[in-house]
């Protein structure tokens, strides 16, 4: 098997390694292609005596059954790789890491291979990929545009096949903007859940490392490693617990283009085809007001908040050190203008935006949005830097201040791909679900997942019956009918409103197989739906007929007494359909 690997993805590295092609072999074809890849992907040279020490540590260990076995990949230059110089961009700055930031630590402990730094825009410090004093990376698709930032050179990297995967990091879309302009997947987790320790920090409460792939499945693959606490990280969290999608999610589109963001024709037609897709994955598509997104977006920029990247790197930039890109030390140095009074007054007024902002999630599940409302040539901004860079990151820079996050994924269509990306933002804990409608909008099929428990539902809590909002309510998902064994009776109970039937297990080779449908929830909503059970009835075990146990509707034996065995009716469906027919006819079914 060959160790040509343009444009491999993860599963290619793993078939490669299963067939006896050599580790060694492969890092170091990747080195070579890295060595040769266009001026202002990578800062100074790949980290050839690093891979080759891991690839030797790896493959002493023998095994091949770690999850990135063999698998290389970049780190942008904010990132701490044990033993090579973080520089952030910016050459004056660059130090000795000494050891490895958590992120690399935890790549490096499921078999990947770090083979190299990553360019940026300097200290984090934009979204259009030009403010690098080691140059400006090619935009794969229109080498007239900027490739954006200021993930750059990960993104880059990516798009042009060089690694499967990257890391970068993002607070206002630096992973997010640079994956959209060159057709890749880009994965903002949650703020929090993936570990800033070792990462020179931007605005530090709202910086989070992501990652950059060809598709969902092996940005999804990086993302489950990197993910976790970390004692090291002052930020760090476990994923707060997801609100479930409903069955069918609710996928919420700008109800209109606001003219401040000045979103392109180009764009807008682009994103109609989006939405098209979506119509097709049977989601629903419903149009909301994104203003008072925009609103809070511009906070991150627009009002003291911006003196968090001074107080991560200003003292550095006011002694002037070598390489400081001007626009960024512009920028870096207004933070020290606003006083702790501004401070709070920003705080108060994201506190206020915020909540505004989020009703948003009262309406729908995700939000899809072009992750820019246009491109931005390199001409553009050598004449217009702020305004560009300002406009790329309209419909980014809310994402991390309402605690939310997000996956781009590009639109493949016959034609290519074009530098856009759909972007899909989702209230922070909810990566799973998110990466799970991302990966459904690439293939062009939404497979409905199983949450955590499985309920089975015999009667008024079947679809179209009265009880079955309290399982909507919930984001409950319909997984399909189902039948039990044979081993059960039911009985249509007295009195009770709406009506009820009870489901009661008997002695083997007394009952018969009823119809029921499989319900899955969270565990949070199942414990509230436990609660809201009245007796007789209540949860306990139940057997279907193909072996499988889950839990559901059992009836108390006693309250069975004196109510009406409709077992013959094989379910409550047809119990209920036989009730409202002709006697003659209900007759002939009994």
């Amino acid at each position: 098997m060959s160790t040509e690997t343009a444009g491999w993805r993860i599963s290619n590295f793993r078939e490669a390694y299963a067939a006896g092609v050599s580790v060694a072999d492969v890092i170091e074809h990747v080195l070579e292609a890295l060595s040769a890849a266009p001026r202002g992907v990578l800062i100074g040279e790949p980290l050839r005596d690093r891979a080759r020490r891991d690839v030797a540590a790896l493959t002493a260990a023998t095994s091949l059954d770690r999850p990135l076995y063999g698998v290389p990949f970049l780190v942008k230059d904010n990132i701490d790789v044990e033993g090579s110089v973080t520089s952030a961009g910016c050459p004056g700055y660059g130090v000795v890491a000494p050891e490895d930031a958590t992120v690399v630590a935890r790549l490096r402990a499921a078999g990947a291979i770090v083979c190299g730094r990553a360019n940026m825009d300097q200290f984090a410090t934009g979204l259009v990929g030009t403010r690098s004093p080691y140059g400006v990376p090619p935009n794969v698709i229109d080498p007239a545009l900027a490739p954006g930032g200021s993930s750059s050179g990960s993104a880059i990297a990516v798009a042009l096949g060089l690694v499967p995967f990257s890391l970068g990091t993002d607070t206002a879309g630096s992973g997010r903007v640079p994956a959209a302009l060159n057709g890749i997947v880009g994965f903002k987790p949650t703020v929090g859940s993936v570990s800033m320790a070792g990462i020179v920090p931007a605005v530090r409460r709202f910086d989070c490392p992501s990652v950059f792939a060809h598709d969902v499945l092996d940005a999804v693959t990086v993302v489950d490693v990197l993910r976790g606490g970390d004692d090291r990280d002052q930020y760090s969290r476990e994923l707060p617990p997801s609100r479930p999608m409903r069955t069918r999610p609710i996928v919420g589109v700008p109800i209109r283009w606001p003219k401040s963001l000045g979103t392109s024709d180009a764009v807008a037609e682009w994103f109609d085809r989006c939405r098209s897709r979506l119509c097709e994955l049977d989601v629903e598509v419903r149009e909301v007001d994104i203003e008072p997104l925009l609103q809070v977006g511009a906070l991150l920029y627009g009002s003291a908040i911006v003196a968090e990247r001074t107080a991560a790197v200003g003292d550095v930039v006011a002694a002037g050190i070598e390489g400081l890109d001007p626009i960024v030390a512009t920028i870096i140095g207004a933070g020290a203008g606003p006083s702790a009074v501004d401070a709070y007054r920003a705080e108060y007024e994201l506190a206020r935006l915020r909540r505004i902002a989020e009703r948003v999630w009262d309406e729908v599940d995700v939000l899809a949005l072009p992750t820019t409302p246009d491109v931005a040539t390199i001409e553009a901004i050598a004449s217009e830097p702020f305004r560009e860079n300002e406009k790329l990151g309209r419909l980014t820079s809310f994402v991390n201040l309402i605690d939310a996050m997000a996956v781009v994924v590009p639109l493949r269509e016959t034609t290519g791909v074009e530098p856009f990306g759909l972007q899909l933002v989702a209230p922070g804990g909810q990566d799973r679900e998110v990466a799970r409608l991302a990966g459904a909008f690439e293939a062009g099929v939404l497979q409905v997942a199983a949450q955590e428990c499985t309920v089975v539902v015999v009667g008024a809590h079947l679809r179209d019956m009265p009880l079955n909002h309290q399982l909507v309510e919930r984001r409950a998902t319909y997984l399909g009918p189902g039948r039990t064994c044979a081993d059960y009776r039911l009985y249509a109970l007295a009195d009770a409103v709406p009506p009820k039937p009870g489901l009661v297990r008997v002695a083997c080779g007394t009952g018969a197989p009823i119809d029921v449908e499989l319900w899955s929830m969270g565990l949070a909503e199942f414990g509230s739906f436990v609660r809201s059970i009245p007796a007789p009835l209540g949860i306990g075990s139940i057997e279907l007929i193909d072996g499988r146990v889950h839990c559901g509707f059992l009836c108390e034996a006693i309250a069975t007494e004196g109510a009406t065995d409709i077992t013959d009716y094989g379910g409550w469906r047809t119990y209920q359909a036989a009730r409202s027919m002709p006697p003659l006819a209900r007759s002939a079914i009994s």
